[in-house]
């Protein structure tokens, strides 16, 4: 097949979502498919890096840090894209690029796919004053623009009850968003693992509690931090890697809490490197509620750290309670089971093997191409159908 990917981000921007497309790239085109990525340029210029295209866009930072919006019509680049001929597109983002990919899909004829990443219900303190004004306003855009899709993916369970509640009429298919898990099977070395710990200022007998992610308001970094500043252990550290708008307010709250000694802002980390950071930790910890899947949750599973977190539906089929970590509801919960891993090297050590496997069999992006590939030839399928069915009636009509 030939398959066109849109999406308003990509390299060189990190985060959940490019991470997800890179790795459903690789996987298509290890199976013998075209794929090519249509996104936005972070200037006003479009050009062409070997199979993606980056299309000229403006930056709308004031609505959410770091998105951006194109107006252009770019016709000689979506000229090239139609002429190569896509049998199928996915797209991965609901604004710029998602009007690019219905024009395309009008004149080629061919069926959208779309995966509905974001919960946007979270984000709504970036551009509504009233969460329930914010909350009307992303239902009904939800299904303004799904409505011209021939397929939907959720990636939880947790995202589909939520489009069905917008009154989504498409069909909607679970599937996790898939990881390459091969680069956290590789140990690093203990001199290393010195190294980073050195470098980031750890203590060597702490023990170490990790996020990694957009350091953003939805991310609730402040119940993390509040929480750990109530833990009486004076040799436990907690490593925060990333970056983003919320990071100078909680660098300041940290100083309010009095554990600016115990707690150690990275920055971001390049995602070659990031496995490194995984295994000098021994406990993943978020308390963020705005996830769709949280791919860095997978991660850490897959380097053997188990997780404690805030219960979510999102983790649902990813974090099961004393197997491969715990959901918390409550500080007592969370001090309660943060004790059980720090003091059970026995428990600890299940729980780590059972991250692993868990990571491994059900979050491969080996197994997350193959369930979208299946729904990429059923929409071609059923496109082709209603192909026919539309010259055959033409035909009649004709006679």
């Amino acid at each position: 097949m030939k398959i066109l990917i849109t999406t308003d981000c990509y390299l060189p921007v990190i985060n959940g979502v490019v991470t997800s497309i890179v790795n459903l790239k690789k996987e298509l085109q290890k199976s013998g498919h075209e794929v090519r990525v249509l996104t936005l340029s972070n200037k006003t210029k479009s050009y062409k890096n070997n199979d993606v295209t980056y299309i000229s866009s403006v930056s709308v930072g004031k609505i959410y840090p770091g998105a951006r919006f194109t107006i252009f019509k770019n016709y000689r680049y979506l000229k090239e894209i139609m002429e190569w001929g896509p049998d199928v597109i996915h797209s991965q983002c609901e604004f710029s690029t998602f009007r690019l990919a219905k024009q395309i899909a009008k004149r080629r004829r061919i069926p959208i796919i779309h995966t509905y990443h974001t919960v946007y219900e979270d984000y709504t303190h970036y551009f509504s004053p009233k969460q329930k004004w914010g909350e009307a306003m992303v239902a009904l855009f939800s299904k303004k623009v799904l409505k011209h899709t021939t397929y939907v993916i959720a990636p939880t369970e947790k995202v589909s009850k939520l489009l069905l509640s917008y009154g989504v009429k498409q069909p909607i298919t679970v599937i996790p968003t898939g990881i390459d898990l091969s680069t956290f099977q590789q140990s690093i070395s203990l001199h290393e693992s010195t190294g980073i710990r050195k470098q980031l200022h750890i203590p060597d007998k702490d023990r170490v509690l990790i996020f990694v992610g957009r350091l953003a308001k939805e991310k609730n970094l402040e119940e993390v931090l509040f929480y750990f500043s109530r833990i009486k252990r004076s040799n436990i550290s907690l490593l925060i890697v990333g970056d983003g708008p919320h990071r100078q307010f909680l660098e300041t709250y940290v100083k309010q809490l009095h554990i600016e000694d115990k707690v150690i802002f990275a920055g971001m980390v390049s995602p070659q490197h990031i496995a490194s950071y995984y295994q000098i930790a021994d406990i993943f910890i978020s308390a963020s509620n705005s996830e769709t899947q949280g791919l860095t949750y997978i991660e850490a599973l897959a380097s053997g750290l188990p997780a404690l977190c805030r219960r979510d539906p999102c983790l649902e089929n990813v974090i099961e309670n004393g197997v491969n970590g715990w959901l918390f509801d409550s500080f007592v919960e969370f001090a309660s089971y943060l004790e059980k891993m720090l003091l059970d090297r026995t428990a600890y050590k299940c729980l780590s093997n059972n991250a692993t496997r868990k990571a491994y069999e059900d979050f491969s992006s080996v197994a997350f191409a193959e369930s979208v590939e299946e729904i990429y030839c059923d929409a071609i399928s059923a496109n082709h159908r209603a192909k026919d069915r539309f010259y055959l009636n033409k035909s009649e009509f004709n006679q």
